[in-house]
């Protein structure tokens, strides 16, 4: 029977989600503070309201949408901290076993097309992943279920059997309402906050840990 599909988000799930808390919550409010001649404070809060009533948007996820928004440039302002962009542990040793053992690879990210090709660019992974997919070409971010349909359209794969591994919970869980079984989440987004312990979904504590998932799957299967 052929391997299931993997799909991996990318930014708290492949990479270490620090790099955009630091820019997005730390950062920009610096930027924004200085632009607007007001206090981190207030600017602090204001950007807050921003993201609260866009979140689980596409345009919570485009650097154009913010740029136009708070008047920062804030691809910009992604390279100019560029070398904090980090992989996660256990990142490449995760893809090159899955390389290794034959399993497509996918990443479905709702990065927009810039910020996705800027942290490919700096991590060097692209080449481990059959397709790549941002929200912003789909037209609809993860949490809907209409990307999952639009993505199936483009690239047909076996739901039932394909694994989902994301940070978001409701992102999972517009993944589980179109089908897909095997959804799994992360314990540590970023490297500086604390450690998840609870979850509707599989919690996995090191990416690493998949391996044995898959290895498990794979024997049940054998003696099926």
């Amino acid at each position: 029977m052929e391997r299931p599909i993997i799909i991996f988000d990318m930014d708290g799930t492949l990479l270490d989600l620090a790099y955009d808390d630091f820019i997005w919550n730390h950062q920009l409010p610096i930027r924004y503070a200085e632009q607007h001649n007001c206090t981190l404070e207030q600017s602090t809060q204001v950007l807050f309201q921003f993201y609260q009533q866009y979140n689980h948007t596409l345009n919570w996820y485009s650097t154009r949408f913010w740029s136009s928004k708070v008047g920062v440039d804030t691809l910009a302002l992604q390279h100019e901290f560029k070398h904090k962009v980090a992989l996660r542990s256990g990142c490449t040793e995760l893809l090159e076993y899955l390389k290794a053992q034959g399993y497509a690879c996918w990443i479905a990210t709702n990065a927009d097309c810039e910020g996705l090709k800027f942290k490919l660019e700096q991590t060097q992974i692209a080449h481990y992943f059959d397709v790549i997919v941002s929200s912003e070409s789909i037209g609809y971010a993860k949490e809907s279920i209409e990307f999952w349909q639009k993505l199936h359209t483009l690239h047909p794969f076996l739901v039932e059997h394909a694994y989902f591994i994301d940070d978001t919970e409701k992102v999972l869980k517009g993944a589980e309402k179109f089908g897909i079984r095997h959804l799994i989440t992360i314990a540590q987004p970023s490297s500086q906050k604390e450690i998840r312990t609870e979850s509707s979904y599989p919690i996995l504590q090191d990416l690493t840990d998949l391996m044995v998932i898959l290895e498990q799957a794979e024997d049940l299967k054998k003696y099926a």
